[in-house]
This record gives structure tokens, sequence and C-alpha cells, in this order.
């Protein structure tokens, strides 16, 4: 008996442990928009889903916003946020909720449940992660990315779906100035577009002399650590007024060998651009009197 019982109580505590793991609250899925994704809910618990970046749009029936209307389902969403909640207003019910994220339609099914999931996050797979889909980058992309970052601000606030896949650094707390004696060069926001590889920068050009000085526009190169990225666009004047400060605008995508360059907005940047006092014209000369 005693054999038996070692036996047996090996196996129930493993069989305990593999209940307890299929009963977690918090579950995770990998994002796919050919899968129907089955949700259970309940109407003394809030059920959390999370994408890995702002909704675009929720289509649902059977569903209230408020709780006023009759329906079977209360959903809570904020516009331009990444999540919303949802709990369930009648016993069995079931209904479908189809999200727009990416450009893409994810089919959820809600369902009425005594064993409710708490959190549910939608994920990348590690290959979606480390190797984002290509995006052909042409020259007027990059224009387009230019004007996205020149517009964040009006983005954020109002079309926050448009901003999927970007990241996005501001540097007011912390400026990054490189000091050129005469000039400096500060980063005031960076822009990441993942799909594109492209990194935007937004700089302060600020002059310390009393004389105009000028630049390149083509020539802004961006160093990270070891490595050197020139510019693959950019939108500058290419003077620097006297005592004068001016913005610009420049861009990099992928590495000078056309791979992919995956930069992090967390790194120290040095942006190398090299200015000089405005050439002075010639004065004419005087012709001498008989």
């Amino acid at each position: 008996m005693n054999r038996l019982i070692k036996i047996l109580l090996p196996f129930l505590c493993w069989l305990q442990i593999a209940h307890a793991e299929n009963a977690k609250p918090i579950k995770e899925f990998i994002l796919d928009d050919h899968s129907v994704f089955t949700i259970p809910v309940s109407g003394n618990r809030v059920t959390t889903i999370s994408f890995p970046g702002p909704i675009s749009a929720i289509d649902a029936v059977q569903v209230t916003v408020d709780g006023k209307n009759p329906a079977n389902f209360q959903i809570a969403h904020t516009k331009g946020s990444h999540f919303f909640s949802v709990r369930a207003l009648t016993k069995k019910s079931t209904t479908n909720v189809n999200i727009r994220w990416n450009n893409k339609t994810y089919v959820l099914e809600l369902v009425e449940s005594d064993e409710p999931l708490y959190s549910v996050i939608f994920q990348f797979t590690p290959d979606q992660r480390d190797k984002p889909a290509r995006v052909a980058v042409t020259p007027a992309r990059l224009l387009a990315l230019l004007d996205k970052a020149k517009a964040y601000p009006l983005l954020k606030q109002n079309h926050p779906e448009a901003l999927a896949q970007v990241e996005y650094m501001n540097y007011a707390q912390k400026p990054q100035v490189m000091d050129y004696k005469t000039y400096e060069v500060q980063i005031d926001e960076a822009f990441r577009f993942n799909p594109e590889d492209t990194l935007v920068f937004r700089l302060l050009l600020r002059n310390k002399s009393d004389e105009p000085l000028q630049y390149k526009p083509d020539a802004f190169l961006l160093r990270v650590g070891e490595r050197a990225y020139p510019q693959s666009i950019s939108d500058a004047g290419g003077t620097i007024p006297p005592k004068g400060e001016i913005p610009a605008y420049f861009a990099v995508t992928g590495t000078p060998n056309g791979g992919r360059n995956d930069i992090s907005l967390k790194n120290d940047f040095v942006v190398v651009l090299d200015a000089s006092a405005a050439e002075r014209p010639a004065e004419p000369k005087k012709e001498s009197q008989p």
C-alpha cells in the first residue's frame, strides 16, 4: 500500500501542477490574422486585451461602451491606446470582436465563462520581431517619413494609428549636444520607423560665431559607437545665420552595405557635420586713374 502511495503521489502532484498551468488567467497569443481567438470572460472579472501597438478600430455586435444600452458585453477603450478591457453582461453569451491593428484584422470570439482570462497579450513571433517585413524604401517613401516625423505631435493626438511601429525619443530633459567650437549640433528628437529600418533626427544647428556658416545639406553623418552611417535623405538649408539657431532633419536607412541597421534609440548618437564660414565675394578691383 505504501509503495502504491509513493508511486501515485508524484503523479497526482504533476496533475495538480499541470491543471494550475492550464488554469492560468493570463495568456499570450501569437498574432495571426487567419485564426479566430477564443477568449473567455465573465461578469465579475475584467479581461484586458493588449496589442503591440495602438489599436486603430474595434468592430463588434451585442457590445456596449457605456453600459446604458442593452448588450451581452461591455468594452472600455481609449482612442490610441494599445489595449481594451471587456466583461460579460449576460450568462452563456458569445460574440465576435474584430480588431484592426497594423492594417490587418484580428478576430476574437468572446465567450462568457466561469473561468475567465484576466489578461490576454498578443505578441509577435520571434521571427516577426527579429526580421521585420522588408519595405521598399524609395525616395518618395523617405520624404513621407520626414513629413510624418514633422507632424508627429498632431498625428499622436488625432491619428495615433498612423504611428504604429514608430518609436520616439525626446531629448529635452537630457540634451545630446556636439560642440564644434564655432557651432553646435543638438539632437532634439529622434524617430525610428521599424519596417523601413530608418531613423529620422530633428536637429538644432547653433552658430556661435559672428559670421554665417555654410554646410552641405547632403553631408550629415551618424556615428553609433565605432560605426558610421551616411544620411539617406535630409531637409536642411545649408546655412546657419550668425549667432542664430535653425532646425534641420536628416535620416539614416539601413547600413552602407545594404543590410538592416536595427539601431535602437537608446544608443548614444554623434552627428558629424562640417560647417565653415561662408566665403565673401571678392571685391571688384578699382581702375587706376591716368
